[in-house]
């Protein structure tokens, strides 16, 4: 038997629930309930039932309610039948759950009850939580909060397709956005539903905390992504990011995602093996529900403002965590200045991902020389200073620096020094390639990549020395620059 206040104030009176006395709530189809049917009427006038399930039980007690509406379960959070509370003064003071005789009379303050059952019996789940219920319960109690217009689907219309023609979809199915199922993916944050997340491009149309979930939905989030998909909305919509630019541009770039932090490991984000690609629930939906909210709240759709001339299959989404736990180096939101242990998106524009294998360096020096000479290529070896670029280390390769000591800025700091170009093989005919700067723009070395143009992340499995380049966009404030914000607040 537990004390207990009344779940919400003072319900007596809404309710129709009795100011003072014993209340049971029960239900037909529960065994324990029937057992207990003869307690129920020892207990007498002091007590009032509400059944969930068939007003005419239980049969000898004098005032049974109908509770088929589940209204004063709801309104008392009845888990479990039967349930047998006291009131005083329009609150519950007591409750006891199941069947256990000594709980019994010392709640109800009478003897001797059911001299003939067994001493307990576990009762059975309230039906507010049966699952042909819930949703319907969950919509009557918070529909009210959604404000998003509803679309009504025709009953011979398969809803799958009718999402397609709607226009909803990145081309693969996606989950309907039920009422029940957009108030579940709202449980995974604190954040109202009106709430603004930000200004989405590149129609510029204000998208709210329940936008965002609803297409979290459409993705296959869970409601525990859902802050990750709030920051990272949050991040790719800064003017820094440039979320409008690289979405209009012909060049194949779109917007990525790196997760740091504990939620990571909360939500099961995969950072090992296969990390870039497919398998992993968290991953693939989270950068879908990013694109997903650009495309359906912004209007960035391929064909209209989306002019890439070939894109990538990352564009339907791409997320992936950084493998913190067998990292040599301390978190890429650390770096970026975000506190230790604190959970944080980092957002950069990314072509598809490409791996550069080097299986025999074993020193820090040549393998360095080999990233370098796959990072070069990024957009192509003759353009210095203009594209982006994340080199994602796998663990292998990071044991090589490991144990030679080099921090993540030690590496940085050798790749820029590698990736100083010679202008006499950029320029323009260099190579017999017409490609390249033009003769006598550059009179000393040209950097491949901007001061803060090149991300170096860790992850990836723990056998095959395989690193992966992942080619950006233009960067800097004229093009596209990687983002760092904050997870949470969650629920």
């Amino acid at each position: 038997m537990s004390e207990s206040a009344a779940p919400a104030g003072d319900v007596t009176d809404a309710a129709g629930l009795p100011r003072d006395g014993l209340v049971a709530v029960v239900k037909q189809d529960c065994p324990t309930c029937r057992l207990v049917e003869p307690v129920l009427a020892q207990l007498g006038p002091a007590l009032t039932v509400f059944t969930q399930d068939d007003p005419g039980f239980p049969a000898g007690v004098g005032d049974v309610r109908d509770d088929t509406a589940l209204d004063v379960s709801l309104a008392l959070g009845i888990d479990t039948v039967p349930t047998l509370l006291r009131f005083a003064d329009g609150a519950v003071v007591a409750r006891t759950e199941g069947w256990l005789r000594d709980e019994w009379e010392a709640l109800a303050g009478v003897g001797g009850l059911g001299p003939d059952l067994p001493e307990y019996r576990p009762g059975c789940g309230s039906r507010t939580h049966d699952p042909e219920v819930a949703e319907e319960l969950l919509v009557r109690t918070r529909g009210g909060t959604l404000s998003a217009r509803r679309l009504e689907i025709a009953a011979l219309e398969d809803e799958a397709e009718a999402l397609f023609d709607r226009g909803w979809s990145d081309g693969l199915p996606v989950v309907a956005p039920t009422p029940a199922r957009v108030l579940r993916m709202l449980e995974g944050t604190a954040r109202a539903p009106d709430e603004a997340v930000a200004v989405i491009p590149p129609n510029l149309v204000e998208a709210t905390v329940e936008k965002v979930a609803i297409n979290a939905v459409l993705a296959g989030c869970r409601p525990e992504y859902l802050p990750v998909v709030l920051a990272a909305v949050e991040a790719a919509c800064t003017d820094e990011f440039n979320a409008h630019g690289l979405l209009a541009t012909t060049w194949g770039a779109g917007p990525a995602i790196i997760v740091n932090g504990p939620v990571a490991r909360e939500i099961g984000m995969n950072a090992g093996g296969n990390a870039l690609g497919q398998g992993n629930r968290a991953n693939a939906t989270i950068g879908r529900a990013l694109q997903l909210v650009i495309r359906n709240v912004g209007g960035g759709r391929p064909g209209e403002v989306d002019r890439a001339t070939m894109g990538h299959p990352g564009k339907i989404g791409f997320c992936f965590a950084e493998d913190e736990a067998g990292s040599p180096w301390e978190p890429l939101s650390v770096s970026r200045g975000v506190a230790p242990g604190t959970s944080a998106v980092t957002v950069f524009a990314a072509e598809g991902p490409r791996g550069l294998a080097d299986q025999i360096s074993r020193t820090p020096e040549s393998l360095a020389r080999s990233l370098a000479a796959g990072l070069r290529s990024v957009a192509h070896p003759k353009l210095p200073l203009a594209f982006d670029a994340t080199l994602v280390v796998c663990p292998e390769h990071g044991r090589v620096f490991a144990e030679a000591g080099w921090s993540r800025d030690r590496l940085a700091a050798e790749l820029a020094e590698l990736l100083a170009l010679d202008p006499a093989e950029i320029e323009r005919g260099a190579g017999g390639i017409e490609e390249g700067l033009p003769a006598g723009a550059a009179t000393a070395p040209v950097p491949k990549f901007r001061p803060g143009g090149l991300l170096i992340a860790y992850a990836g499995g723990g056998a095959g020395m395989f690193s992966t380049v992942i080619g950006g966009w233009v960067g800097g404030p004229g093009g596209s620059q990687p983002v760092t914000r904050e997870v949470g607040p969650w629920a």
